[in-house]
Protein backbone atom coordinates (compact mmCIF):
# COMPACT_ATOMS: atom_id res chain seq x y z
CA UNK A 1 0.00 0.00 0.00
CA UNK A 2 3.14 2.44 0.96
CA UNK A 3 4.19 2.02 -2.79
CA UNK A 4 1.19 2.99 -4.21
CA UNK A 5 0.77 6.13 -2.03
CA UNK A 6 4.19 7.15 -3.07
CA UNK A 7 3.46 6.40 -6.67
CA UNK A 8 0.52 8.79 -6.21
CA UNK A 9 1.50 11.80 -4.18
CA UNK A 10 4.16 13.02 -7.14
CA UNK A 11 0.98 13.15 -9.74
CA UNK A 12 -1.31 14.81 -6.87
CA UNK A 13 1.72 17.05 -6.78
CA UNK A 14 1.63 17.73 -10.51
CA UNK A 15 -1.73 18.16 -10.63
CA UNK A 16 -2.07 20.70 -7.97
CA UNK A 17 0.93 22.90 -10.13
CA UNK A 18 -0.93 22.45 -13.30
CA UNK A 19 -4.21 23.46 -11.35
CA UNK A 20 -2.83 26.76 -9.84
CA UNK A 21 -0.30 28.09 -12.67
CA UNK A 22 -2.17 27.13 -15.99
CA UNK A 23 -6.51 26.37 -15.31
CA UNK A 24 -6.79 29.12 -12.17
CA UNK A 25 -5.41 32.13 -14.05
CA UNK A 26 -6.94 30.78 -17.39
CA UNK A 27 -10.64 31.13 -15.62
CA UNK A 28 -9.39 34.42 -13.39
CA UNK A 29 -8.82 36.11 -17.15
CA UNK A 30 -12.35 34.67 -18.72
CA UNK A 31 -14.06 35.99 -15.55
CA UNK A 32 -13.09 39.68 -15.95
CA UNK A 33 -13.15 39.46 -19.64
CA UNK A 34 -16.88 38.02 -18.95
CA UNK A 35 -17.51 40.96 -16.90
CA UNK A 36 -15.82 44.11 -18.61
CA UNK A 37 -18.40 42.76 -21.40
CA UNK A 38 -21.35 42.63 -19.48
CA UNK A 39 -20.37 46.42 -18.40
CA UNK A 40 -20.06 47.52 -21.51
CA UNK A 41 -21.97 50.83 -21.91
CA UNK A 42 -22.65 53.52 -24.29
CA UNK A 43 -19.81 56.06 -25.28
CA UNK A 44 -17.24 53.34 -24.31
CA UNK A 45 -14.12 53.35 -26.53
CA UNK A 46 -13.15 49.52 -27.22
CA UNK A 47 -10.99 47.50 -29.37
CA UNK A 48 -12.16 44.81 -31.92
CA UNK A 49 -10.61 41.31 -31.75
CA UNK A 50 -9.90 42.34 -35.96
CA UNK A 51 -8.43 45.12 -34.47
CA UNK A 52 -11.24 47.71 -34.86
CA UNK A 53 -10.89 50.54 -32.71
CA UNK A 54 -13.78 52.60 -32.56
CA UNK A 55 -17.30 54.42 -29.99
CA UNK A 56 -20.14 52.73 -28.78
CA UNK A 57 -23.50 54.25 -30.12
CA UNK A 58 -25.58 51.91 -28.70
CA UNK A 59 -26.23 48.46 -27.45
CA UNK A 60 -28.69 45.94 -28.19
CA UNK A 61 -28.88 43.51 -24.68
CA UNK A 62 -31.34 40.94 -26.57
CA UNK A 63 -29.10 40.37 -29.69
CA UNK A 64 -25.61 40.62 -28.30
CA UNK A 65 -24.76 43.84 -30.76
CA UNK A 66 -23.21 46.58 -30.52
CA UNK A 67 -23.35 49.57 -32.76
CA UNK A 68 -19.95 51.16 -32.86
CA UNK A 69 -18.42 54.56 -34.94
CA UNK A 70 -15.43 54.05 -36.36
CA UNK A 71 -14.23 56.60 -37.83
CA UNK A 72 -15.51 59.61 -40.24
CA UNK A 73 -15.95 59.12 -44.49
CA UNK A 74 -17.40 62.31 -46.70
CA UNK A 75 -17.81 63.99 -43.18
CA UNK A 76 -20.19 61.06 -42.22
CA UNK A 77 -19.84 58.63 -39.63
CA UNK A 78 -19.09 54.92 -40.11
CA UNK A 79 -21.19 52.86 -38.31
CA UNK A 80 -20.28 49.15 -38.04
CA UNK A 81 -22.74 46.88 -36.15
CA UNK A 82 -20.48 44.09 -34.00
CA UNK A 83 -21.22 40.72 -31.64
CA UNK A 84 -20.40 41.88 -27.71
CA UNK A 85 -17.87 38.50 -28.04
CA UNK A 86 -15.82 40.30 -30.74
CA UNK A 87 -14.43 42.94 -28.03
CA UNK A 88 -11.34 42.35 -27.02
CA UNK A 89 -10.35 45.34 -24.92
CA UNK A 90 -11.91 48.32 -23.60
CA UNK A 91 -9.73 51.61 -23.54
CA UNK A 92 -9.52 54.31 -21.11
CA UNK A 93 -7.28 57.39 -21.80
CA UNK A 94 -6.00 55.76 -24.58
CA UNK A 95 -4.57 52.48 -22.72
CA UNK A 96 -6.16 49.35 -23.29
CA UNK A 97 -7.16 47.67 -20.48
CA UNK A 98 -8.36 43.74 -20.86
CA UNK A 99 -11.55 42.99 -18.92
CA UNK A 100 -11.45 45.13 -15.38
Amino acid sequence: MDAITGMLVPFIAMGAIFYFLLFRPEQTKRKKHQNMLENLAKGDEIVTNGGLHGKILGLSNDKNIILIAVGELNSQEVKVQISRSAVAFLKKGGELIEGE
